[in-house]
């Protein structure tokens, strides 16, 4: 009798994990299969993206379902267990369950999207994917100047929501506050040196000015902040050494660097054009005199 009942048993489990096992496999062959064929139907990267997330998700969903239900039979005295061992369980994966928790903020609370530049921990760069545990960012900067990639690609995990501060660069907002700084010497025409950088910013960064300024509109609804200018804008201030005039303007958050390249070509241009009325200063300095020295030979001792 007992012989009869543990090979009813063996062959219980046995079948029950047969099934488990070809119903996952068919899942995931399945998904691979739709995978590859939205892959090859959807031409934008950002639609492609979380098309394909969709679909590990889906597939996900689909597994623990197909295990639950071949072992709907067994999960009461499996929940007991579970019961048991759960504050054991917690203490030590605290971390990973933070993550979890992370991933459910970052996904429902708007904090990056896929896409986004972003500063996590120090870290800056482009999020390339946010999984259930960590978010990849293909990293920029270090030891490479400007907003451009240095090739490093960082996994930061998903509890540093709580711990740090987020910032993005392209949320709500997705273009930056830039300045440039130019320096003119004293004597220079400086009203035709206004004119020439604001006729400099309009042209290579006016073209953002309604486009931002009505995104920004929309910031004032949603939050509590303040109407702020977007179109370019020149102001003049003076030290000991120079005029300092202000170029400030608002540039994509992805074209940054490019943007200062060709104002600042057009600027030097300009200034070059302008037949020395206006002049750039530089830290030099000027021996305006020479000073008197006195020296007295001794001749005793010859």
């Amino acid at each position: 009798m007992n012989d009869l009942v543990n090979t009813y048993l063996l062959n219980d489990t046995v079948g029950r994990v047969v099934t488990a096992a070809v119903g996952v496999l068919i899942i995931v062959v399945l998904n691979r299969f739709v995978k590859r064929r939205l892959g090859g139907r959807i031409g934008d990267n950002d639609n492609r993206y979380r098309a394909l997330k969709l679909m590990d998700v889906v597939g996900s969903i689909l597994a623990i379902a197909m295990i639950s239900i071949v072992y709907s039979d067994k999960l009461g005295g499996f929940t007991v267990a579970l019961g048991v061992a759960g504050a054991g369980i917690a203490f030590a994966l605290q971390e990973v369950i933070a993550s979890v928790a992370g991933w459910l903020a970052v996904m429902f609370g708007g904090f990056y999207r896929a896409g986004d530049r972003v500063q996590l921990g120090g870290i800056k760069g482009d999020v390339i994917d946010i999984g259930v545990i960590r978010t990849t960012i293909m990293e920029m900067g270090q030891w490479v100047d400007g907003d451009l990639y240095n090739g490093r690609i960082v996994r930061i995990a998903n509890s540093f929501v709580f711990k740090e501060p987020v910032f993005n660069y392209s949320g709500d907002f997705p273009f930056l506050w830039d300045e440039i700084k130019v320096p003119v010497m004293f004597g220079s025409d400086y009203t035709e040196a206004r004119a020439l950088l604001e006729t400099a910013a309009l042209e290579v960064a006016g073209n953002l000015t309604d486009t931002s300024q009505q995104t920004w509109h929309g910031m004032v609804n949603k939050y509590m902040i303040e109407d702020a200018r977007t179109s370019p804008w020149v102001t003049l201030a003076f030290n000991d050494n120079w005029v300092e005039f202000t170029v400030r303007y608002v540039v994509g958050y992805k074209t940054r660097r490019g943007t200062k390249d060709l104002l600042f070509t057009r600027i030097l241009r300009d200034i070059e054009a302008s037949e020395n009325r206006v002049k750039l200063a530089s830290a030099t300095f000027h021996l305006v005199e020479a000073p008197t020295f006195k020296v007295k030979i001794d001749r005793s001792e010859s």
